[in-house]
């Protein structure tokens, strides 16, 4: 089984500032720790980019550049995309098939937006999904907390059955890499 470690939007604008993803330099430090480990089996590394037409998101903008402190290899592969769904009008499947992946390592940002949708997404399109419980973030909505929603989306995903395959929700230290 292949597997691929998806970093969904660790952008600077959605972790400095006002905007910022609680913890987002922990959940980086996490993100970079599976990541080393995924290219040091080969398994690729897939850095997902939000982008709007305006705001702070806007493409090559500054705050749409990778977040600093994130660590990042000349061979990962770049995906843009402009919907909270990582698959939805980009090559992401494309990319994935030409590598015969079958199993796919998600954190990023945020827990309730683009991490839920494309983690369900990727089930439905019957990929095996670990979701790294510790490298996903997002902010407080006015009524939980963003430690509550990361805890809540971790929680749901994993007994989410609907789609056959469940998503594995697993600590960055618990990730198992399989190139």
């Amino acid at each position: 089984m292949s597997s691929a470690l998806l970093i969904i939007d660790v952008q600077q604008a959605l972790c400095t500032g006002a905007e910022a993803a609680f913890d987002s330099g922990r959940v980086i430090e996490r993100i970079n720790t599976v990541a080393e480990r995924a290219r040091a089996t080969g398994a690729p590394v897939v850095l997902i980019q939000h982008e709007e037409e305006r705001g702070p998101l806007q493409f090559d903008s500054d705050g749409w550049q990778l977040a600093e402190g994130l660590a990042t290899s000349p061979g990962d592969l770049r995906i843009r995309k402009t919907t909270p769904d990582s698959f939805h009008r980009t090559e992401l499947i494309q990319r994935l098939q030409e590598r015969d992946i079958s199993r796919l390592l998600i954190c990023g940002l945020q827990s309730d937006f683009c991490v839920d949708t494309t983690t369900r997404r990727a089930l439905a399109l019957g990929y095996e999904v670990v979701l790294v419980a510790d490298a996903h973030s997002t902010v407080d909505n006015g009524v939980l907390s963003a430690a509550q929603i990361t805890a809540h989306h971790n929680t749901t995903l994993a007994n989410m059955t609907s789609f056959g395959k469940r998503a594995v929700v697993v600590p960055a230290a618990d990730v198992q890499i399989e190139a």
